[in-house]
This record gives structure tokens, C-alpha cells and sequence, in this order.
């Protein structure tokens, strides 16, 4: 069967590259500026950006930042297309004008050109958005399908737009839904509903909170607006299909589809559907579970076999969390192997499924050829746009689906961008089925037999979550908060954790306990603390050791071990962060990752530049070392946002360098700081080299001023940073070391070019996460005047569907502040705001709120950054309009504050970027993505100014900050000479 299979593909082939001579449209296009090449990735960022940036000053600047550079001529004859030569002629005499220089363009010629030749690049672009659009309206989408339904050609319209930001923006996809179901109904014939045009629907644009974590809503909310939207379908005859959306999503939407296919206005109705995504490893368990859907309600179907739309997406969700593995093959012939072994249960149930293959595949479809057989139940699929050629060899033999695409180009990005990313690159079979320069054998080939081959199934090039960072550390494990049995077990675990006593207390001290209270509850008591006395301090500081003596693999081995228990610990880690700092479930794992990370890097850096000593390069006759040495005692002041990252961050680096360490936690946070310490000294630490003492401010204040310390690290407000300084600078004796990291003035500057739906995403994470108590947290937003109407509304709608209130819960996006103090102070900052600048929006707080340090998100248009007079700490937003050619203004006013620890840029041109970067004076700069989640060894953290003394946590200057240089010279000439020197042969070098 296989050499059949190839014996059809390669034929297929052949007749479209027979046929290909003239094609134009987006395959001819494809071909020509495949994403392998610059000129395709210019031309992607221009297609995405261009029809949609409002104002003609900042389309202009995206022009000359990306036209200017490729090569567009050596394109220019690469297709035989008149319409890729059409495209290439414009895009070459652009890029021609906009690198002129600035006095060739001042001549007259040249603002000539200048004004007809940007137009020609926008007119381009729209021209190649229509490639992808069937249609503007759905009206215009049935119109201009006609034509190919005329061939035998059938269609699924899918109406443009990605997950909803807004309730407002999920009602609006509704009615365009709606409205697009009855106007497909009128246009069909009434006949069989496997072969009436269909509506494609992606769930996610139906509710704004389309996740597990929002189960309820999604039942009492989604799940009656998609039955509608069936029931619609229904009576107008017309198929709907369930579009497949990313891995997490899978479960949420599979009980979706079970309470669809038992709803009784659906009863009897085969023209609900769902997408599979055969990258998937769970696929072929997922069609077993449709399959026996389909039996429990009497239904057949539709099911579109797809070979998956999202998989970077995956693989990076899948590393940065340090899942089990990925959720997704991680080579495109296992993909395609995958697809296959669907094929086959889809067409071995024909009771439970009529199978629609989309693919444009040449091998693929002779593969469901042969599996099918006789059958003629069952249709191909294509995207609009694109397969032209090779479908072209099918139909009407067969019948073969349209996805068809329809709205405004300005809704295209993201569907753009993954049609890009999935049939642009040079290693697609849409580029290759065409390139005459690919062998047919090389590209019909089996891909069962080419895996089969393979030594190793998983890609060598893409490493396993946990080997991310290679051989010198195991990422930190994670856990997948989209998964019910995850959710079962660490349910589970933390339920035990939260039964056990908590207590943290100093050695020696005759302190009366004191209560420390849940925040977002101040009813419940989780815990007690014992804090330092003056004799508990004077005991930890005449116990205090250096732990210089102990060979740093010896302290890095003790590192590790940290590390791998603080894993298997982690419920219980987990359930202490919730409960004593109020954070959220996921910000908990992320710090329980953090400080596994922590412990971890600094042990491969101990083992790297600690171990041994480094020669030094000299003349002959001498030896010459330096070697790092711890300082002696360092005093480590955690703050407690970060009560386990933070606090296990610093004792792990100075640990690692051979320094005792007196560690002093947060007043609010001393129960965390006591399961760590117990931890480490689990691990192998000495207690003389580490020890607990927890108090209030004068604590700190008594061990930084003792002589006997060698250094502070210190994590919090730049007032209590200044006061550490002076503190250390009026000590007698040694010079110790400061290593401080503390607030910020953090700000983000969007300009037109952004897209508005990734802005107000990241805005919403870096503002509100950890309820704003991120040293990172965004506190300004810049918007570019002519993107801020819509940039506002999107954030006013997104603010209201969050979710405030009890962290331990999974449906909870912003917990407590950390106390009644910190909500005090920024009760008072919005009551101030309220009558200075004008409310955007505020969130509500949910229930049972009334007993916890709950602030409820407010975002405030103000100004400008100066009426801000020092760092709020919270979840308050400020947002600052500006105009487009003031972006130099703004980073000004931005280092004007005296901050500088982090600064977000949302834009597409790379120039802006660039100058806003070299202008900056920040120590963390964030390009198209949100501000919070710095990860060690990949985004070291840390600020200059008032934002702290450097070098940045988590990278690789750190430690040795912890650490004294020590040199020895030894005159290798005074023991009789360098023998090897003399033995040197002629001719050695």
C-alpha cells in the first residue's frame, strides 16, 4: 500500500508542476517569499501592521524600517506569477525611495516618488490581504465563492478574530456568527448538510475567559451562546465545527461539545462538529472519546482533520513551565504519521464520523485516497488561498472544502500570521510541491518509513522541558495548570499541607508567639512566629560562620539537593505562599520554579568559578592565580512579595560563595522563610552557616550594623536601602559589601504600530498580576494618542472580567495586598487620583472579599509620570497619552524619575525600538511582551538608579559580588627554573 501511496503522491505532483505555469494567487507568492528569506519575514510584519496602524506618520516609519533593507530586485523575476511581480515592482521601487538619503529625498524628484511610492507598498499589502480573505462581509464571501462552487468546490466561512479580550467583543462575535449562519442558510440548497457550506466557530472568540480555570462561567455563560449558535445552524441546515484551539484548551472544550451534544434542541442533528489537531499526541484518544460520544447521542460527526495550527506556541508554553513533556510532536513526520493513524480511525467508524481531511499535502491526500477506498462519504479540505494547484488535480472527482476566511483586513493578524507560519516557510509542502528544484521522491515520501528510521523520535534540536539549559542545570519542574488530574493531585497535596502546624522561630529568643494571619482572610491563622529578641541576635551573630572552609562542589552539592527537595515539596511550598502572601495558585508554582532555579544556577556557577582557581596569563618563570572567596557573613533582607523566590535567592548565592548567612525575612512572611531555611539545612547546610532570625525593621537594623558582617543583600523600598547605606558607611572597620535591588517607576510606551489586543493583554499581566505587588509590575502605560480609544476601551472590558478575590482558589486572578497597612496607602492614592485624573476603569471585587486586604484594580489617565512623586506598590495602573513624534519626550520623563528597573515597548518597527532602548537607563527592557516573570539565567533581574545597586540577580556577575578576588604570584625561577621552557624542542610551538 505504501509504494501505491507514493506512486499517486508523486503523480499529483508532477501534474501541478505541470499545470503551475501562469498560477498566480498566495501559492505563487508563498513560494517566492517563503519565511526562510528576509524579505518574507519584512513582508509578514508589514502585511500584519499595515492594515491597521490608524495614523500615516508611524505606517510610514514601519515602511522605512522594513523596506529599506532586502533585496527585492533578485525577486523580481524568481515567479512566473503577474501578480508577484506586480507586488515585487512595488516593493522594489520602495524600498528604492526610502533609503535615499535625506538629501535626495529633500529634491523635488524625490518628494515626488516619495508620495506615490508609500501608497504603491500599502496598496501591496492590501492586495496581498485579500489573498486571504474571501470576503469583507459575509455577503461578499458567498458572492465571491460562487465561482468555485461552480467547479464542485464547497465552503467553511470562518469570521475573522482571535480570543475575545471583552464581553463586548464575544457579543460582537455572536452577532457576526448569527447573522453569518442565516445568511449561509439562504444561500444553501437544502440538501444533504455534509454538502451545504458550513460555519467554522472558535469558541475563544465567544467569552473572554474561555479556560479551565473558569469552568463555572464557562457553563453558565459559553456554553448557552454556542448552543444558540447550534440551534441557529439547525434550522438553517447548515454544519458547525468547533475550531481547534490550543492544547490547554482541549478539555474545556470537549465538555463544551458534551453538553452540545446533549442538549435537547440539538437531538438528532449531525451537523455538529469539532476540529482535531493531529499534532496532538492525545488525537487519537480524543476521536476514541467522539466516537463513543457519538454512539451515547445518536449522532454522526463531522470531524476536520487538521495537522495543527499553534505548534511554536506549544513548545515554548511547554518549556517555559518545565512541563512532563510537550503536548505535541515535536517533528513533522511524526505529525504527519499521526495524521494518518486518525485517518484510519475516522474512516473505521463510519457510524460516528464523516471525516474531512484538510491538508495540502500531496502524500497525504493519496494516503486518505487508498485508506478510503470506495467511500465517497467524506471531503477534503483546504484553506482559502492556498492548495489551489494540487486540489485542482482532485476536484470534482472528490469533493474538497474551502476555509474561507471573512472579515475586515483589519481583523487578519492573527490568522495571517499562522497561515504565514504554516505554509510560508521554505519547509512546507505548499512551498515545496511547486520549487522544481525538490526531487518528487523527496517530498511524496513515506513518512511512516522516515520516522521509522530515525534512531531518535524527538527532535535532537529541541530539547525536553526539563534539559532546556542543558547540561548545566534541570529546568525547574512545572506543572500544567490546564490538566484535571494536575489539578486533582496538587488539590490533594496542598489540603495536607495546609493541616500541618506552621511555626518559624529564632533560636534562643524568649519572644511571646505571634499570630500571623492569612491576608486575604485575617479570620484565618496559619501559622505562628517566635521572632529575634536582643539575646537571639547576639546568639546568631557569635554563631555565625563563613562557609569558605567547605570546597565549593561540596556547597553546590548541597544546592541541589536543596533544589530536589524543595520539588517534591512543592504543595506544600505552594500552600504556604497562597496562604501567609496571599498570592495566586499560578504565581505560587512560579516562585516555588523560581527558587529551584535560584538554587540550582548559582550551584553550576559555584562549581564553574569557585571550585578552582583561574591562572592568569604572564611571563615564564611566574604562576598566577586568582581564586574567588566568600566575604565572611552576609546579612540577607528578603522582601515579602517574593517571600520563597527572593529570600531563597539570596542565601543560595551567598551560600554558594562560601559566606554564612544570617537571613531576615519579612515581618509579614516568616513562616515561608522558616520552611526554606529548615529546608536548606535538610539539604546539608550547617546551621552555623545559616540561620533563621525573623522580626520587624530593628532586627535588620541590629545585624547590619555589626561589625562583624561582611555584606547585606537587601530587597525592597529604596527609603530602607538608603537608610542600610548609611547604616554601613558609619561602621568602623571593613568596607562591606551592598547588593541592592528596590523599587520602581515602571512604564511601558505602545505606539501605533502595536496590535491593541496583545498591548491590553500584557498591560493587564504586568499591571495587575501579584495584585501590582511585582517589583516589575507595570505602573505607567504610554499609549500613542491616535491607538488610545480602542486601547482603552479593550482595557476597561478586560479589567471587568477579572477576578478578585480568594487565591487558593484556581479561578482567581488578583488575591490580597499584603496587608492593612498597604491597603491603607493605596486607598489613599486612588481617593487622590479620583479628583486629579479621570477613572478608566476599575475592577469588582468578587465574593467573600469583606475579611481580606482585598484593593480592587483601578487604572487612572493622568497627565504625565511627574504627578507620580514615588512608586505606588499595588494594583493601580496609570495610563499616559502621547503624541507620535514625542516618544524621545516620553523616555525622558521616564528617566527623569530617577528609576530605572524595568520599561516595557510594544511596537513593530525596530528602529523605534532601538532608540527607545540606547535612551532608556533601565536595567530591564521588555520588547512585545508583558514586564513581570524575569526567569534566572535568561532574564537577569535588576535596576540602576534608584532601582538598585546591581549586578542582577539571577545572571551571571551575581555571585561574585557575594565574593573577594585573591591573587597568588608565585617565581617559578627561584625553584631551579621552568624545565619546560628548556626542554622545548626546535620547531615546537
Amino acid at each position: 500500500m505504501s509504494n501505491q501511496i507514493s506512486r499517486r503522491a508523486a503523480d499529483l505532483v508532477a501534474r501541478v508542476r505541470a499545470s503551475r505555469r501562469g498560477a498566480g494567487g498566495l501559492d505563487a507568492f508563498l513560494q517566492t517569499y517563503d519565511l526562510s528569506s528576509k524579505e518574507g519575514v519584512v513582508l509578514m510584519c508589514l502585511v500584519e501592521a499595515l492594515l491597521r496602524i490608524p495614523d500615516a506618520e508611524t505606517k510610514d516609519r514601519l515602511i522605512r524600517d522594513k523596506i529599506s533593507l532586502p533585496d527585492w530586485e533578485k525577486r523580481l523575476r524568481a515567479s512566473e506569477s503577474m501578480f508577484v511581480n506586480a507586488s515585487t515592482w512595488g516593493l522594489m521601487l520602495t524600498g528604492r525611495i526610502v533609503s535615499l538619503n535625506q538629501d535626495d529625498r529633500s529634491n523635488w524628484l524625490g518628494r515626488l516618488v516619495a508620495r506615490s511610492g508609500e501608497p504603491i507598498i500599502r496598496q501591496a499589502m492590501r492586495i496581498l490581504g485579500r489573498q486571504f480573505v474571501l470576503g469583507r462581509t459575509i455577503a461578499e464571501a458567498l458572492e465571491r465563492a460562487l465561482p468555485a462552487e461552480a467547479k464542485g468546490y464547497r465552503h467553511s466561512y470562518d469570521m475573522l478574530g482571535e480570543s475575545a479580550r471583552t464581553m463586548a467583543d464575544a457579543e460582537g462575535y455572536f452577532e457576526a456568527y448569527a447573522a453569518a449562519i442565516a445568511a449561509i442558510g439562504a444561500a444553501a440548497k437544502g440538501g444533504d448538510v455534509f454538502a451545504e457550506p458550513s460555519i467554522s466557530v472558535k469558541i475563544s472568540a465567544l467569552h473572554p475567559r474561555y479556560e479551565l480555570a473558569q469552568a463555572d462561567r464557562i457553563a453558565a455563560e459559553l456554553v448557552p451562546r454556542l448552543a444558540e449558535l447550534g440551534r441557529i445552524s439547525r434550522e438553517e441546515g447548515v454544519c458547525l465545527t468547533v475550531d481547534a484551539e490550543e492544547a490547554a484548551r482541549l478539555d474545556p472544550s470537549l465538555d463544551i461539545l458534551e453538553a452540545l451534544a446533549g442538549d435537547p434542541r440539538l437531538a438528532g442533528w449531525d451537523g455538529l462538529g469539532l476540529a482535531v489537531q493531529a499534532y496532538q499526541k492525545r488525537a487519537p484518544a480524543l476521536i476514541d472519546w467522539l466516537a463513543d460520544l457519538a454512539r451515547r447521542h445518536k449522532r454522526r460527526i463531522p470531524v476536520r482533520l487538521v495537522k495543527g495550527a499553534y505548534w511554536d506556541t506549544e513548545i515554548k508554553r511547554s518549556q517555559e513551565g518545565g512541563l512532563p513533556g510537550y503536548p505535541v510532536y515535536t517533528r513533522k513526520g511524526s505529525t504527519d504519521v499521526a495524521y494518518l493513524a486518525c485517518a484510519k480511525r475516522l474512516f473505521a467508524n463510519r457510524a460516528a464520523f464523516y471525516p474531512q481531511l484538510a491538508s495540502h499535502n500531496a502524500h497525504t491526500v493519496a494516503a486518505v485516497l487508498e485508506i478510503a477506498g470506495k467511500r465517497t462519504d467524506f471531503e477534503f479540505q483546504r484553506l482559502h488561498g492556498m492548495g489551489e494547484a494540487l486540489y485542482e488535480q482532485i476536484v470534482p472527482g472528490h469533493p474538497c472544502r474551502v476555509y474561507a476566511p471573512v472579515g475586515s483586513h483589519e481583523d487578519l493578524l492573527a490568522y495571517l500570521v499562522r497561515r504565514l507560519l504554516e505554509n510560508g516557510a521554505n519547509t512546507s509542502f505548499v512551498n515545496r510541491i511547486v520549487d522544481e528544484r525538490q526531487p518528487i521522491g523527496a517530498i511524496v515520501a513515506d513518512p511512516v518509513a522516515g520516522i521509522r528510521a530515525l534512531d531518535a523520535k524527538p527532535h535532537p534540536r529541541i530539547p525536553h522541558p526539563a534539559n532546556l539549559y542543558g547540561a548545566e542545570r534541570t529546568n525547574a519542574k512545572g506543572q500544567d495548570l490546564s490538566d484535571p488530574e494536575t489539578l486533582a493531585t496538587l488539590a490533594l497535596g496542598m489540603a495536607r499541607a495546609a493541616a500541618d502546624p506552621w511555626v518559624a522561630k529564632a533560636v534562643g529568643s524568649g519572644s511571646a508567639p505571634r499570630d500571623i494571619r492569612d491576608p486575604a482572610d485575617r479570620r484565618r491563622i496559619v501559622g505562628q512566629v517566635v521572632e529575634a529578641d536582643p539575646a537571639a541576635i547576639a546568639g546568631a551573630l557569635a554563631r555565625a560562620a563563613s562557609w569558605n572552609d567547605t570546597p565549593a562542589q561540596e556547597r553546590a552539592a548541597a544546592l541541589l539537593r536543596a533544589a530536589d527537595l524543595l520539588e517534591s515539596r512543592t504543595e506544600a511550598a505552594m500552600t504556604m505562599i497562597v496562604r501567609e502572601a496571599g498570592r495566586t495558585l499560578p504565581d505560587a508554582l512560579s516562585e516555588v520554579r523560581e527558587a529551584v532555579d535560584f538554587c540550582r544556577y548559582y550551584a553550576a556557577q559555584a562549581r564553574r568559578d569557585f571550585a578552582d582557581p583561574t591562572p592568569l596569563s604572564g611571563p615564564t618563570g611566574e604562576r598566577n592565580n586568582l581564586r574567588l572567596v566568600g566575604r565572611g557573613v552576609f546579612v540577607c533582607i528578603a522582601p515579602w512579595n517574593f517571600p520563597l523566590a527572593i529570600f531563597t535567592g539570596q542565601i543560595a548565592a551567598a551560600l554558594a560563595a562560601g559566606n554564612g548567612v544570617l537571613a531576615k525575612p519579612a515581618e509579614q512572611t516568616p513562616l515561608i522563610a522558616g520552611f526554606a531555611v529548615d529546608l536548606l539545612h535538610e539539604a546539608g547546610v550547617p546551621r552555623a552557616a545559616l540561620q533563621l532570625v525573623p522580626g520587624g525593621g530593628e532586627v535588620g537594623a541590629a545585624l547590619v550594623a555589626d561589625p562583624r558582617i561582611g555584606g547585606v543583600a537587601f530587597t525592597g523600598s529604596t527609603e530602607v536601602a538608603r537608610a542600610i547605606n548609611r547604616s554601613l558607611a558609619a561602621r568602623q572597620g571593613p568596607i562591606p559589601a551592598l547588593i541592592a535591588e528596590t523599587g520602581g517607576q515602571n512604564a511601558m510606551i505602545v505606539d501605533s504600530s502595536a496590535l491593541p489586543e496583545q498591548v491590553v493583554g500584557d498591560a493587564i499581566l504586568s499591571a495587575f498580576n501579584s495584585a501590582g505587588q511585582r517589583c516589575s509590575a507595570l505602573r505607567v502605560l504610554f499609549v500613542q494618542s491616535d491607538i488610545k480609544p480602542r486601547v482603552l476601551d479593550l482595557l476597561a472590558g478586560a479589567m471587568a472580567e477579572l477576578v478578585v478575590g480568594d487565591p487558593g482558589l484556581l479561578r482567581t486572578d488578583v488575591g490580597s495586598v499584603i496587608d492593612e497597612a498597604a491597603r491603607t496607602v493605596l486607598g489613599a492614592h486612588t481617593t487622590a487620583l479620583a479628583r486629579h485624573g479621570r477613572r478608566i476603569a476599575q475592577s469588582p471585587l468578587g465574593e467573600a472579599t469583606e475579611h481580606g486586604s482585598f484593593v480592587a484594580p483601578a487604572a487612572f489617565e493622568i497627565a504625565d509620570i511627574g504627578v507620580l512623586e514615588r512608586e505606588v506598590f499595588g494594583p493601580i495602573l496609570h495610563v499616559v497619552p502621547f503624541a507620535g513624534d514625542r516618544i524621545d519626550a516620553v523616555v525622558d520623563a521616564i528617566n527623569a524619575t530617577g528609576y530605572g528597573l524595568t520599561l516595557g515597548i510594544h511596537s513593530r518597527i525596530e528602529e523605534t525600538v532601538n532608540r527607545i532602548v540606547a535612551r532608556a537607563r533601565v536595567g530591564n527592557v521588555y520588547v512585545n511582551r508583558n514586564m513581570v516573570g524575569a526567569v534566572v539565567g535568561v532574564q537577569p533581574f535588576g535596576g540602576e538608579g534608584l532601582s538598585g545597586t546591581g549586578p542582577k540577580a539571577g545572571g551571571p556577575h551575581y555571585l561574585h559580588r557575594f565574593a573577594t578576588e585573591r591573587t597568588v604570584s608565585v617565581d617559578t625561577t627561584a625553584a631551579g627554573g621552568n624545565a619546560a621552557l628548556l626542554s622545548l624542542e626546535e620547531g615546537e610551538v
